[in-house]
């Protein structure tokens, strides 16, 4: 909490805060750990093998003077998910941030959409997200914490070809509504942020036509990147947004006007 009169830099410190991104290697969740460790905190990068690009980004954030290290875990499974969070309450003894950004596409028409592209969708996308966020609440309720859940635009505007995974990410915007409620009393913020279309990989091999479509949608005439979602969810997990609970933050570049 902050009374209003911390400098602008104490506003956005994080250190000594403990932070986990999901799905950390890669895109948006990267970014996040590269921002949250800048700002201070020791960042656990979850991913589910060290591969090159876990021990890439390890590196890095640690060559630029940041703390970090690998969680391996595999969201979409419960028993792994207890290991790993008891495996971090031996190691650090708390969790002050959690963001969960881990997630999993596999498209396909309603009709044609098979039970299991349905399922490993929502085991990644909606049931991962409360399963951490089960574990992080045990570890945040003595001295509260912040919770990120990063959704996406497709739970407000849907997708053709993506019923699976915008009913996941609406789910998840359920979640962070009921869980702001509930452990608002444990100084616990829950906060959902909504990225719009964001250069990541999963962007990468989408025909330039498509994507000149989707920027003439776009007021700002750009598609968004990784690191603009990271500012918003460094600011959510800081002192600055210390009031701010149960909120839907929509970054899109005014392409979904909510």
């Amino acid at each position: 909490m902050t009374d209003g009169h911390l400098a602008p830099a104490a506003l956005m410190d994080l250190s000594g805060k403990i932070a986990l991104v999901t799905g950390a290697t890669r895109g948006i969740g990267a970014a996040c750990a590269r921002q949250l460790a800048l700002a201070g905190a020791h960042v656990l990068l979850n991913c589910r093998q060290e591969d090159e690009a876990a021990l890439a980004l390890l590196a890095e954030i640690r060559q630029d003077g940041g703390a970090a290290e690998l969680l391996r875990f595999d969201v979409a499974s419960s028993a792994e998910i207890n290991s790993a969070f008891e495996q971090l309450r031996e190691q650090h003894g708390r969790l002050d941030i959690l963001v969960n950004n881990a997630g999993k596409r596999s498209d396909g028409l309603a009709l044609r959409m098979s039970d299991s592209q349905w399922d490993e969708v929502m085991q990644v996308n909606l049931d991962g997200v409360f399963y951490c966020c089960r574990s992080a609440l045990s570890l945040m309720r003595q001295q509260g914490g912040s919770i990120v859940n990063i959704a996406s635009v497709a739970a407000f505007a849907g997708s053709a070809g993506q019923v699976n995974y915008s009913a996941a990410k609406a789910g998840v915007v359920g979640l962070t509504r009921s869980l702001a409620l509930e452990y608002g009393g444990k100084n616990i913020r829950v906060n959902c942020v909504i990225p719009g279309i964001i250069e990541t990989a999963m962007t990468e091999g989408v025909k330039d036509e498509l994507k000149q479509q989707w920027i003439g949608q776009i007021p700002l005439k750009r598609l968004g990147q990784p690191a603009e979602i990271a500012s918003v969810v460094h600011f959510l997990c800081s002192p600055a947004a210390s009031y701010i609970s149960g909120a839907m933050l929509h970054v899109n570049g005014g392409g979904y006007l909510c």
